[in-house]
C-alpha cells in the first residue's frame, strides 16, 4: 500500500521515471488526499511537497450531510475522529510552513459544520483550510469567517454550484438570461467575495 501511495505522489506531485528519463506525469500544484491509511501513507506525498514546492489537502471535516458518520466518532482518548486527523495534520505540516506561518500541508474543512470549523482552527493554526459547502450546500459567511485568523488569513473558500448556476438563481435570473450564464457567475462571484470579505474583517 505505501508503495502505492508513492506512485501516486510521483504521478501527481513529483516526477516518474520512464526508461532512463524522470518526468513530471500531471504536474499539479496541489491535490486532495485521504488520510485514512495513516501517517506512512501520507509521508510520500509530504516528500513530494517537499521536493517539488507542492502542496496537499486532507480531508479532516468534509462539507456533505452524511460526514459525521465516521469524522464525528469518539475515539477512546475523547476526541472526534476528524480532531485527531486536525492534530495530525498540523504536526505533518510543521516542516512546510512559509513566511505566513501556514504549511502547504493543508485541510479540507466544510463551512456547513461552523463549530468543528472554528474547533479545527483552534486545533491547527498553521494549517491552511479548502473550505467548501457556501453557497448552494448552505454554508454562510459568517460561518466561514471563524476559519480565517485575525489578518484574513488561512483559507480559500470553494463554491461550484452557486457560481456555474447563479443564471438560475433568484438573485440573478431576471437580470441575466442563460445564454449570459458568465455575467450571472460573475456578479455572483464579486458579490460572493464582498460578502466573504465583510465577514472575514469582522474578525
Amino acid at each position: 500500500m505505501v508503495q502505492q501511495q508513492f506512485g501516486y505522489s510521483n504521478a501527481f506531485l513529483g516526477k516518474t521515471k520512464i526508461g532512463e528519463i524522470e518526468e513530471s506525469i500531471f504536474d499539479v500544484d496541489f491535490i486532495t488526499v485521504n488520510p485514512y491509511l495513516g501517517t506512512d501513507c501520507i509521508k510520500p506525498f509530504i516528500e513530494d511537497c517537499k521536493k517539488y514546492d507542492k502542496g496537499i489537502f486532507i480531508l479532516v471535516k468534509t462539507s456533505n450531510p452524511s460526514s459525521g458518520e465516521l469524522q464525528d466518532l469518539k475515539l477512546e482518548n475523547g476526541k472526534e475522529v476528524y480532531a485527531q486527523i486536525s492534530e495530525l495534520v498540523e504536526k505533518w505540516g510543521e516542516e512546510l510552513r512559509g513566511e505566513n506561518g501556514y504549511s502547504s500541508i493543508a485541510a479540507v474543512v466544510g463551512a456547513t459544520y461552523p463549530e468543528q470549523l472554528k474547533q479545527i482552527r483552534e486545533i491547527a493554526p498553521h494549517t491552511f483550510f479548502l473550505i467548501p459547502g457556501y453557497g448552494a450546500q448552505g454554508g454562510k459567511a459568517e460561518d466561514i469567517a471563524l476559519g480565517f485568523d485575525k489578518n484574513g488569513l488561512g483559507g480559500i473558500v470553494n463554491a461550484s454550484r452557486s457560481l456555474m448556476c447563479a443564471y438560475k438563481s433568484d438573485l440573478w435570473k431576471e437580470q441575466y438570461s442563460e445564454e449570459e450564464y458568465a455575467k450571472a457567475t460573475r456578479a455572483e462571484a464579486l458579490r460572493m467575495k464582498e460578502e466573504l470579505s465583510s465577514w472575514i474583517r469582522r474578525k
